[in-house]
């Protein structure tokens, strides 16, 4: 209460902050450059399957009979990751400063890339013990396609992840330094127009 017996007035909330970005300009952001940058999906696919050659390679496990289907995993997960990590990257990074741009760059090209090769995997996975399974849209065939699913996604990150290194690392910084570097470049020409 105050002094003259009225009721006490709650102290008003200062609204957050705003970023001053909406979601409709993050999306906007999300797409620009798409185009040309869609084109290096490809190279992205290839990079991540030599990366898994190359420790294949370093393991001696190349010669085997698999060698062939682990590249194609690893190059088809590389390559759908790619546009979606740009993507996200740019939309969540959307007036950052160029240290958070790599940020975000890196990580989602990281989470992506090893999500998508996983998903795929699991695909993989899920369509060889497809033949024991229950028939389509039961409840059980819900239930095995989703721990089939899990523990084939388990699998990869464990055994899986590490065909990555030791190239994937140095080649995320590569591209995650190059991708903020032209995104600078692209803002500055945008900005001169």
């Amino acid at each position: 209460m105050t002094r003259d017996g009225g009721p006490t007035r709650l102290p008003t909330v200062a609204p957050r902050p705003s970023l001053g970005r909406t979601v409709a300009d993050r999306l906007r952001a999300g797409w620009q450059g798409m185009r040309r940058h869609f084109l290096l999906a490809p190279v992205w696919g290839l990079l991540m399957s030599l990366c898994a050659l190359a420790s294949l390679f370093l393991h001696g496990r190349a010669g085997t009979g698999h060698t062939a289907s682990v590249l194609v995993l690893y190059f088809g997960g590389g390559m759908l990751a790619w546009p979606i990590s740009i993507f996200v990257s740019r939309a969540l990074s959307l007036g950052r400063r160029a240290e958070t741009r790599f940020a975000c760059t890196f990580l989602c090209l990281t989470l992506l890339t090893i999500g998508m090769t996983a998903f795929l995997f699991a695909m993989q996975y899920r369509l060889f013990f497809s033949r024991w399974h229950a028939p389509f849209a039961t409840r059980v065939w819900f239930y095995q396609f989703a721990f089939t699913s899990a523990g084939a996604v388990y699998q990869f990150i464990v055994m899986g992840v590490r065909l990555y290194l030791p190239i994937g690392l140095p080649a995320l910084f590569g591209m995650s330094f190059w991708l903020t570097r032209d995104d600078e470049r692209g803002r500055r020409t945008t900005l001169r127009r």
